[in-house]
């Protein structure tokens, strides 16, 4: 039986998943589907539309036999960052095989191109003299392997796909990775086509505009509806003005872009206007977004680092004998619910939880961090 392994955001669970996931049954048929999943807050910045309960249902309803949390302080960290913990927590539940989408759909070439990233020093060298214009990382990245390999590599999927390779590689994980090819650009605005891009359902959404060919009905249900990063900036206001002789304690709030969000922090009157006014070519609008949801959650540059734990959030009959099977090898901390002071990661992640349900406004939320265990199915 093939262990396979899915890392995804669900933000929300749309026809492009349960077609990722319909593969994979079609690919594998015998095979038992792991996801792990972004909790509260996404790694591009933004917050989920779903509660991580509700995709953990969405998930077990549509043949994924176990789900595990990706904690909040990896989730919402950089693409090599958060394919470090996805991966790592993946390996512990013995995954053979990592299933992902992408633009190219070339596994070669991506593995090419990711032992570059680990091993030529030239393309070290070439990131460097390009940041050092002023350039962004991400595109530094890309220019530097176009550079050395004629190859053009700068969509979402493509970047994950190299960051997840990378860890494979650099941790000999006995993981093979397939890839997926995407049906659809995370940028693209056509709405002809029943799967479209979660980025572009959630601007639907925003508009008021129906989202029923786009995703199962399940998700329909359990979505968040006039729900953005943008209900959250009086709160991030607060934070920051709160905190502002100290913001640089803050991870990712480096190089004195402390300066520009003080400088505009009262000047904004959203959080994607606070976006725009400290924007530079330097910075990317992920990684200016990501900066401020730890200014928001209060997660520091101490925190980083911090230990990762293993937390179950459901599984169906064919999960549970899976876990009881592999459970006595797994040599980190394994949680089923919550409980205060065991875990510091654990604890960023309730703090996350309460933040997050004042900005959709659900207080059940917090009840059910303590009191959930596990969804079976």
């Amino acid at each position: 039986m093939k262990i396979i392994g899915v890392i995804a955001e669900y933000n929300p669970f749309h026809l492009g998943h349960l077609y990722q996931i319909n593969k994979i049954k079609e690919m594998y048929s015998d095979s038992l589907i792991i996801a792990i999943i972004s909790t509260n807050f996404t790694e591009r910045g933004d917050i989920s539309i779903l509660n991580k309960w509700d995709k953990t249902r969405i998930c077990l309803e549509n043949n994924i036999d176990m789900v595990i949390e990706l904690p909040t302080l990896y989730a919402t960290q950089s693409s090599d960052i958060f394919a470090y913990a996805a991966l790592s927590i993946l390996n512990h539940f013995k995954i053979d095989t990592l299933v992902f989408g992408s633009e190219t759909d070339d596994i070669n070439t991506l593995y090419n191109l990711a032992n570059i990233q680990l091993n030529n020093s030239e393309y070290d060298k070439l990131v460097k003299e390009y940041m050092d214009k002023g350039i962004n990382y991400p595109t530094a990245m890309s220019k530097a392997l176009n550079k050395l390999t004629n190859i053009n590599i700068d969509k979402p999927n493509d970047l994950l796909g190299l960051s997840y390779i990378k860890e494979i590689i650099k941790n000999n994980y006995k993981i093979t990775p397939i890839s997926i090819k995407r049906s659809n650009d995370y940028h693209g605005k056509n709405i002809n086509n029943n799967i479209i891009s979660a980025n572009l359902i959630r601007k639907l959404l925003q508009d008021n505009a129906d989202i029923t060919l786009h995703v199962p009905q399940i998700t329909n249900k359990y979505i968040y509806r006039n729900v953005s990063i943008n209900n959250a900036f009086n709160l991030l206001k607060y934070k920051i003005i709160n905190d502002i002789n100290c913001l640089n304690k803050y991870l990712t709030v480096d190089e004195g872009i402390e300066n520009r969000i003080i400088k505009y922090i009262n000047k904004s009157n959203t959080w994607d206007e606070l976006v725009m006014n400290i924007k530079t070519k330097r910075y990317t609008y992920n990684k200016i977004n990501r900066m401020l949801i730890h200014i928001l959650l209060g997660i520091t540059k101490e925190d980083n680092n911090k230990e990762i734990y293993l937390r179950i959030l459901g599984f169906n009959q064919s999960g549970r004998i899976y876990l009881n099977k592999i459970k006595k090898d797994i040599s980190i901390p394994l949680f089923v619910g919550y409980k205060k002071n065991i875990s510091h990661t654990l604890d960023l992640e309730y703090k996350s939880t309460y933040i997050y349900s004042l900005i959709v406004n659900d207080p059940t939320l917090i009840v059910q961090e303590y009191k959930n265990k596990p969804i079976i199915k």
